[in-house]
């Protein structure tokens, strides 16, 4: 079989292809052998492989000699927080977030409940290539104890957060598009007890996507017709594993993902000033909030481990990356969907407003993403003549190359799983950002 995608925060591929039960399994293994004494925590998605992987790695984890938490179909926040609530060594979720539905893949959390860091990933990605297992002895197996109640703490945390009263009185109509994954076991019961009127679709975790589950413009044109239909105050659309949240406006527009963040960031520093943390590719908007707040701000490297390091590190009141994923440490460490969900409500509710007035009063960018394959060897000549080429730029490297103007930015970086480079631009028109990516582009090409 060819080998799935692993990165230091866990793994993904195509089932029956890069992933099987057997990768599953050692890689599991792998992860126990580097963690402290104590139950692991195990859930996964609603993807229809999901059943299958989640009964191999429930199987690794006892014969690792170690009690298995099983908490059937939960999101991936959700699993963080009963990481926590249970006092776990670690957990497991068994997704592929927004890929297609061939693919499955298997995110680590630390006891901490949240997302291995990158040095803890390293271990057990040398754990996994080594082969090192340490199976227990026939009288040493742990044991499946089923969680009965995953939802509860996760609930009551959002809940806490946010104005429930206010919220309630405004009497909000909201579509939610879980689209079959996970998001509407606790999506629903979040909304309900926000005194919600709701309208649902793919309320059934099954994995069975009524639409590629990337939650992006194209993917969501048909929920977005539906939120004007139904006459809907807001659409909230999930990915499988309910981290992200993309939004779609009272007149069926797509808000987008970025927005999620911005609205929470403006909402939270409205009323807890406080350091913010994005990663290097997250729209400006949120720097721009954080200067209108006069708070500290700063950026991480891409990836949620890196996010929520630089959080911790900064004592950051909020924080998340820009593909929808809100990151409130009132919750957990986590990226949110649900907790983007009652912050957005809860602005509405405070600001007597709609959807679409309130995005309209934030700072106006534009985003263009693009890639070109690169050989790796040519990586490092490539962004010193980017830097060479857009010489009047504040340059930083915490991720590749990021390039900075008034208004405007530009982040070069290798993938790391494909022998590709992106380069991402955001500007206040497409064209400009545009512009800055096929530059880019054409300097890579003659490298």
């Amino acid at each position: 079989m060819k080998e799935p995608i692993i990165s230091v925060s866990g793994l993904r591929g195509i089932v029956g292809e890069s992933l099987s039960p057997e990768t599953a399994v050692r890689y599991v293994a792998a992860f126990a052998e580097t963690l402290p004494p104590g139950p692991i925590v195990v859930t996964r998605d609603g993807r229809t492989t999901g059943p299958m992987l989640a009964d191999a790695v429930r199987s690794a984890v006892v014969a690792c000699g170690r009690d298995c938490l099983d908490g059937g179909i939960a999101a991936t926040p959700t699993t963080g927080i009963l990481v926590v609530d249970r006092r776990a060594a670690g957990g497991v979720q068994i997704s592929a977030s927004h890929n297609p539905p061939p693919y499955n893949g298997i995110k680590l959390f630390s006891g901490e409940g949240r997302v291995v860091s990158a040095a803890a990933g390293q271990k057990v990605v040398e754990a996994y290539r080594a082969g090192r297992v340490a199976w227990a002895p026939f009288d040493k197996l742990g044991q499946v104890h089923p969680i009965a109640d995953t939802t509860a703490a996760h609930l009551a945390k959002v809940l806490a957060a946010v104005d429930v009263a206010a919220i309630r009185k405004r009497k909000f109509k909201v579509l939610l598009d879980a689209n079959h994954g996970s998001g509407s076991v606790l999506g629903v019961r979040l909304l309900e007890a926000l005194g919600c009127a709701i309208e649902l679709r793919g309320g059934t975790p099954d994995g069975r996507f009524a639409h590629p589950p990337e939650p992006t413009a194209e993917n969501l044109a048909g929920v977005m017709g539906d939120v004007a239909k139904c006459g809907a105050d807001i659409g909230f659309c999930q990915d499988p594993d309910a981290d992200r949240l993309a939004l779609v406006d009272e007149a069926g527009r797509y808000i987008g993902e970025e927005y999620t963040l911005a609205l929470c960031v403006d909402h939270v520093l409205a009323k807890t000033p406080g350091p913010v943390v994005t990663n290097c590719s997250t729209s400006r908007m949120t720097e721009d909030l954080a200067a209108k707040y006069k708070v500290p701000f700063s950026r991480s490297a891409v990836g949620e481990a890196n996010v929520t390091a630089e959080m911790i590190a900064r004592g950051a009141v909020i924080g998340g990356e820009g593909n929808g994923g809100a990151i409130d440490p009132r919750i957990v460490y986590v990226r949110d969907s649900f907790i983007g969900m009652a912050l957005v409500l809860d602005g509405l509710a405070q600001r007597q407003t709609t959807l679409s007035r309130w995005a309209g009063e934030l700072p106006k960018y534009e985003i263009v993403k693009t890639k070109m394959t690169l050989a790796p060897d040519k990586l490092s000549a490539g962004l010193a003549a980017v830097r060479k080429h857009f010489a009047e730029a504040k340059f930083d490297d915490l991720d590749g190359l990021r390039l900075d103007w008034p208004g405007k930015w530009l982040l070069v970086r290798a993938s790391n799983t494909e022998p590709i480079v992106r380069a991402i631009a955001e500007a206040p028109t497409a064209a400009e950002a545009q512009r800055l990516c096929d530059e880019t582009l054409a300097v890579l090409r003659n490298v």
